[in-house]
């Protein structure tokens, strides 16, 4: 046999070695943190998130590193895979190849216990005893945000201090009136003018909310939630959204909106 042959026949044989090695390596990982959203086996819980069962490893590794480098736009995929190790990302990339595709397209896994549950509760008395502190209008789906701190988050953000435990952030969300022309119809306050609420978000902390989260996605002790109009929890929400787009902002208490509770806090 000659030796280059040779050579090649070792590689080839190595390789099937190699892959299943860096496949047991991206388990743990996928298990504990990717199930999240596209289940532990690479078959995702929604129809709105992209099964990773039985792709081509080359381009899961491709797509990881985008999302990494941001070459690659989407809030929650960058605040992930900006936390993975390139050894991360070939594991990932090893494991998910390796899964068997959907039987059916209809076939999806369950939420992670730990990010289908929620601790927050609807705070019945927050038109009274909370301070409204932001608005904001948003075109794309035609609604209008009224946005509210309890005097937990208000006082800490006032003086500067990191948003403790027992602070809450509740959000009235509004379809917008339209006009004739289909299109908002804008106040003299510049904000559209509401005409349907259609459910409220919120996101809290207490001690040991966040125990049970990965630490790639845990903001603290931070949990959110979705209220219908009814005060109940939507059903099927995935927490794991919600704690990857706010993880990059840990400098500023998880919250896109300090500035503003800062601001808001002082003029009281």
């Amino acid at each position: 046999m000659r030796p280059a042959f040779a050579v090649l026949i070792m590689l080839l044989s190595i390789l099937p070695a190699a892959h299943a090695a860096d496949a047991d390596s991206g388990k743990a990982k996928a298990v504990a943190v990717c199930a999240a959203c596209h289940g532990a086996t690479g078959v995702s819980v929604t129809d709105t998130i992209p099964n990773l069962a039985g792709q081509k490893r080359a381009y899961l590794e491709v797509q990881l590193r985008a999302w990494k480098d941001g070459s690659r736009k989407n809030p929650l995929m960058n605040a992930i895979a900006a936390q993975l190790s390139a050894e991360d990302i070939t594991g990932l990339a090893a494991y998910f190849s390796a899964q068997p595709g959907a039987a059916a397209t209809t076939a999806k896994s369950d939420f992670l216990p730990n990010l289908a549950k929620t601790s927050v509760t609807f705070p019945e008395d927050y038109q009274k005893t909370y301070t409204k502190y932001h608005t904001i209008n948003f075109p794309a789906t035609g609604q209008v945000r009224y946005y509210f701190a309890n005097n937990a988050a208000l006082q800490a953000a006032k003086e500067g201090k990191t948003v403790p435990n027992g602070a809450m952030l509740f959000v009235e969300v509004h379809a917008a009136r339209l006009g004739p022309d289909k299109k908002p119809v804008t106040g003299p306050d510049g904000f559209f003018v509401p005409e349907k609420l259609l459910f409220y978000t919120a996101m809290a902390r207490d001690a040991g909310w966040g125990k049970d989260i990965p630490e790639i996605l845990r903001n603290e002790d931070w949990n959110y939630a979705i209220f219908t109009t009814a005060k109940q929890h939507r059903p099927a929400v995935n927490q794991a959204e919600c704690l990857a787009c706010h993880k990059p902002l840990d400098k500023v208490s998880y919250l896109f909106t300090l500035k503003q509770i800062a601001e808001a806090g002082k003029s009281k």
